[in-house]
């Protein structure tokens, strides 16, 4: 399993796929997944980049911080993982958490962005007040005490219903998240709020939005698209919070014609 080893003793897990002479193309993953929930976009653009995806800390077969992170820290574990992969300058794709990491990565050090992909983010996720409502639940309770709640959040009631297995598989992807690790990134959310930085983004950007995200909000994408300028807004129907996962083609298609205009 290959690991990159972190300034603070912490490893990164990583997968590289797709062809090694092409441009890099960065996923990042939302709270309460793994690098896996990119597989479908993984599959589809391989022919024309190399694909790195990572755990985010606290997630799947990354270390587990022993206390809260911030969002800055996530953004510098990201800037290690391109740092080692010797990679100068790559596109970023981010879902929820992994899109205000990819969010500060664009702010403060933008020559390493080429172009940025915002799905199912904002500049500003939630409120301090559910965010700590959230960590104490999961310190009381572990991962069950949230996960009918979670999932309700990652996919539309039609699509649950209809994709069980999918459904299935994330469901025990997140209750394996460490509580920790979760807690941990749940503490980097309550804390970040890019609205002060985020027109300050000059990368080529699109942002991907849900029409059923009640996560992060059409209406949230609309204000980080106001912010950006030039950036471009797609609203993808029937899909909730992983809008990847719930409208995998349409969600490829943007992502191959955007990146490769």
């Amino acid at each position: 399993m290959p690991l990159v080893t972190l300034d603070d003793g912490l490893t990164l897990h990583y997968r590289i796929d797709g062809r090694a002479d092409a441009p890099a193309l960065i996923f990042s993953n939302s709270l309460g997944t793994d690098l896996s929930m990119w597989d479908a976009q993984a599959a589809a653009l391989d022919d024309r980049f190399q694909i790195v995806r990572y755990d985010t800390r606290g997630h799947g077969g990354s270390g587990v911080p022993p206390g809260p992170v911030s969002l800055e820290r996530l953004g510098r574990d990201l800037l290690a993982l391109l740092d080692c992969l010797d990679i100068v300058q790559a596109h970023l794709c981010g879902l929820s958490l992994g899109g205000l990491t990819a969010q500060w990565l664009a702010v403060h050090d933008p020559k390493r962005v080429a172009r940025l992909v915002l799905s199912n983010t904002a500049a500003r996720i939630g409120s301090a007040e559910t965010w700590e409502t959230r960590i104490a639940a999961v310190t009381a309770g572990g991962m069950d005490a949230i996960a009918e709640t979670v999932l309700a959040r990652f996919f539309s009631p039609a699509f649950r219903a209809a994709q069980l297995t999918t459904v299935a598989a994330f469901d025990a992807g997140l209750r394996a998240t460490d509580p920790t690790g979760y807690a941990a990134c749940c503490a980097a959310l309550r804390d970040a709020n890019l609205r002060p930085a985020s027109a300050n983004i000059t990368a080529p950007t699109l942002i991907i939005a849900g029409a059923l995200d009640e996560s992060t909000p059409v209406a949230q994408a609309q204000e980080l698209a106001a912010a950006i300028l030039g950036s471009e807004l797609a609203i993808l129907d029937g899909a909730a919070h992983l809008a990847n996962v719930e409208r995998p083609e349409a969600f490829n298609i943007l992502l191959r014609r955007f990146l490769l205009s």
